[in-house]
């Protein structure tokens, strides 16, 4: 039977090892199923996107650049061959699918097969529970440290989903949180400690699933800053004399500003009748 570290919520140590069940737990690292797995799932993260142009897809090159024959050189179609700069790219990638899949009791074998490799090395830790009960990031830097394990990739398994560590540990970059379901074979294979809570290992569901966090409340007696607003400006009031000089001065210049003329458009020139038309000179010489 493998056993495991067992820690308080607060991060100490108890007397007593956790005895891990022997159902899951029975030493079982199956290494070719580990690698499969682990293969898989980098398959799946790519977007395969990637893609070349072939001589088809290469812009110009319609006709030959010389005659086939009498220029000495080697015959050539197009500028676009690949054997040309700046032609087509021959067997290049093209956008595909890179998405594997195994069976699912290969998923099941493969995940048992992590957590028994990660439990046999000491590296699988039993958290009695998660007490959090908002998000708190320095609450849970202080427990990982106090656990030794602040400067390592640790993965933090919760019975169920707790808002409260998930959010804790959203700004940690080498902290992921998962329900323990959820758990796949890379997950724990990508971390170097596993923090397990202990109400997770048991077959019980968990009850509420979903454990919503309670916001923080905020410390009585801190003073509130307040931006400091600027006094609305009252308008300015102009006196009455310069508004009745204003308004005499209105017809003066209206006075003086006379309206243009408008310039009558010349008439077009009419062509001149036959009649008027003058005969075309005789040529000299003629007749």
């Amino acid at each position: 039977m493998i056993e495991a570290p067992h820690f308080s919520p607060a991060g100490a140590r108890k007397g007593s090892a956790f005895r891990l069940p022997a159902a899951y737990f029975d030493g079982t690292v199956n290494a070719p199923v580990l690698h499969d797995a682990v293969t898989v799932h980098l398959a799946n993260q790519r977007q395969g996107t990637h893609a070349t142009k072939t001589r088809s897809f290469v812009s110009g090159g319609n006709q030959k650049p010389w005659k086939q024959k009498g220029t000495g050189r080697a015959r050539q179609g197009s500028i676009r061959s690949p054997l040309w700069p700046g032609g087509g790219t021959v067997f290049g990638p093209q956008p595909r699918d890179y998405r594997l899949s195994l069976p699912r009791k290969v998923k099941q074998l493969a995940r048992k097969s992590a957590l028994n490799a990660r439990a046999s090395e000491g590296s699988l830790y039993v958290i009695e529970r998660f007490e959090q009960q908002s998000p708190r990031t320095r609450e849970l830097v202080a427990l990982l440290t106090k656990l030794g394990v602040a400067d390592r990739k640790v993965l933090v398994l919760t019975h169920g989903v707790s808002e409260a560590v998930l959010l804790s540990a959203r700004n940690l970059p080498r902290v992921d949180v998962l329900p323990y379901g959820d758990a796949t074979a890379y997950d724990v294979l990508w971390a170097e400690v596993i923090l397990v809570e202990e109400p997770a290992l048991g077959n019980e569901p968990a009850h509420p699933f979903v454990r919503p966090f309670v916001p923080a409340p905020k410390p009585e007696g801190a003073p509130v800053r307040e931006r400091p607003r600027k006094p609305a400006k009252a308008p300015e009031e102009k006196p009455a004399a310069s508004r009745g000089k204003k308004k005499a001065a209105k017809p003066a210049a209206a006075k003086a500003t006379k309206p243009k003329a408008s310039a009558k458009k010349p008439a077009a020139k009419q062509a001149p009748s036959k009649r008027e038309r003058k005969p075309a000179p005789k040529k000299k010489g003629g007749k």
